[in-house]
């Protein structure tokens, strides 16, 4: 039986691999990728999220030792633009996804987890007086404020976000970075939500879809991170913009160790208690029953 304390931390993780055009199999207690090129082994204890993009094939083996050791796998389009499925996570335990729904539902606790959401944004403190519609034009305005301070920066030009998700080159290369910078930044965010148990469908800015919390949580970062990094990249050159700020995303999102704030800064957007009442080794023992429904109170 699997002792998942032994494994390593999302934080202690490496960021991401994106593999497309290979088979995949399991090979000793890691994977091995085969493609034209040739054959790679790949360590999957460190490893936080795997991409799977297009002509990828996987064996039922390889998946078996992704998911031991708490590796997210996430079947996408090229390049990372798409997402289609998931599977995995590092948790076993339902706390945090309860905590999640029961601020969601709750319309007031809801609205204080989006006023934290907005606040969190500003590099300053905020009027507790401020309404919610204040604080989306606050927002809005720094957005745009980081788009315009980031093309005088560097010198691109700017005349908005615009893209069309039917015609991907008939954006600008600018706009083209932005949507592979953020579909990077999506997909680490995904993995750490995923891996601390929560839903990544129950939002509270964004609701309705699958990934709602996602979006919710990517935005967190998005101006700090994918709109410098992409205005930059773009400065250098135009040609192979999405996988040059691919690479740049990564080696940022590594220096500045995101992975280890995803989770405290969810935990403190939820308010979430240090410890839930009444937990039991869910991780320590994935066959053991979960506890009944009222059975603390009883006690």
């Amino acid at each position: 039986m699997q002792n998942l304390r032994v494994l390593p931390k999302l934080r202690d993780s490496l960021t991401y691999l994106y593999i497309e055009h290979a088979v995949i199999d399991q090979k000793y207690q890691a994977i091995e990728y085969v493609n034209k090129e040739g054959r790679v082994m790949v360590p999957v204890a460190n490893l936080c999220l795997l991409l799977l993009g297009p002509g990828t094939s996987i064996t039922h083996a390889a998946i078996r030792t992704l998911m031991e050791n708490g590796c997210a796998v996430n079947w996408v389009g090229e390049d990372g633009m798409k997402f289609y499925a998931q599977g995995g996570c590092e948790t076993r335990k339902g706390y945090h996804l309860l905590h999640q729904a029961k601020m969601a539902s709750d319309p007031q606790k809801h609205m204080e987890v989006v006023a934290r959401m907005y606040r969190f944004r500003f590099k300053q403190s905020l009027g507790t007086d401020l309404t919610l519609p204040q604080l989306r034009g606050m927002e809005g305005v720094r957005v745009r404020e980081a788009y315009a301070e980031a093309s005088q920066k560097y010198g691109v030009k700017w005349s908005g976000r615009r893209y069309e998700r039917s015609n991907w080159m008939g954006s600008d290369p600018v706009n083209r970075a932005l949507s592979a910078a953020n579909a990077l930044m999506n997909g680490l965010c995904q993995s750490a939500i995923v891996s601390g148990g929560y839903s990544t469908a129950i939002g509270f800015i964004h609701t309705g879809k699958q990934l709602s919390f996602v979006f919710d949580i990517a935005d967190l970062y998005k101006v700090d991170y994918c709109v410098p990094i992409s205005f930059e990249i773009v400065s250098q050159s135009t040609t192979e913009v999405e996988k040059r700020v691919r690479q740049a995303c990564r080696e940022k999102f590594r220096e500045v160790r995101l992975l280890e704030r995803i989770l405290p800064d969810i935990d403190e957007l939820l308010q979430v208690p240090d410890q839930f009442e009444g937990e039991f080794p869910a991780d320590e023992d994935k066959a053991l029953p979960e506890p009944l429904w009222g059975i603390y109170q009883e006690e």
